[in-house]
């Protein structure tokens, strides 16, 4: 079954960019709009590397990455989330996971606040490891990159202020979305044909998207459109 939705599906890119995870939800959202909602890990996981790639380049050119804080989660992280795309789940079981993962997203982008005051202190060693192994495995699992969960988990825990978590997320959901896609593959899960295609669209989204949020959108109203975009995703995994 086929699931089209135009309008909403155009404005999704302007609807992610202001969200620090913003660019896992492009990837995900053209994932679930633009084709076949099916076991489709590796497809997620390629658009998120075209996208990611490009914001991580971006970022990292600007010298506004903070590898302090990304070394020991992207250490568990990879690992894991090779680990999760080496993994091949029952058609049934693929979309009642990735649909609670989804409902999880959405839950956690309605609590959020979308405020906190700047890192304070050094981040524990244990627990970043322990949580980039959870966020990677989910990654390879669902081919979810990570970031919708990382940038509200370092806020909420005062480990980042909003503004570094935005350039946070990319490297991480690059990261973590290239080896889970390594591991699919070596698994004989391949992407769609289309990949090309909608990538494509969605790296034109991404840049375009960056300038309509800008302009149209309050971070608000953002956080709850996105939450119920995952919210109607979610369910339609969860009861297919």
């Amino acid at each position: 079954m086929k699931h089209d939705f135009p309008a909403l599906r155009d404005h999704l890119p302007a609807i992610c960019e202001r969200w620090p995870g913003w660019r896992d939800c492009i990837p995900l959202a053209n994932g679930f709009f633009w084709y076949v909602i099916d076991r489709d890990a590796p497809t997620a996981l390629g658009l998120n590397i075209v996208v990611a790639a490009y914001s991580t380049w971006l970022f990292n050119r600007n010298k506004v990455v903070d590898w302090t804080i990304l070394r020991p989660l992207l250490f568990s992280s990879m690992p894991a989330s090779l680990a999760g795309g080496l993994i091949v789940l029952e058609e049934h079981m693929y979309k009642t996971l990735t649909g609670l993962v989804l409902l999880l997203a959405s839950a956690v982008m309605i609590m959020q606040r979308g405020r906190a005051v700047d890192r304070v202190g050094e981040i524990p060693l244990r627990e970043s490891v322990s949580i980039g192994a959870v966020l990677g495995l989910v990654s390879g699992l669902t081919g979810v990159g990570g970031g919708v969960f990382l940038a509200p988990t370092l806020i909420a825990l005062n480990w980042a202020s909003p503004r570094q978590t935005v350039a946070l997320s990319p490297p991480f959901i690059l990261a973590n979305s290239t080896v889970g896609f390594v591991g699919a593959l070596f698994t004989g899960q391949f992407p769609s044909p289309d990949l090309a295609l909608y990538a494509i669209f969605t790296l034109a989204g991404a840049v375009a998207g960056a300038v309509i949020g800008l302009k149209w959108l309050s971070q608000t109203a953002i956080r709850f459109i996105l939450a119920a975009v995952l919210l109607v995703a979610g369910i339609q995994l969860v009861r297919a």
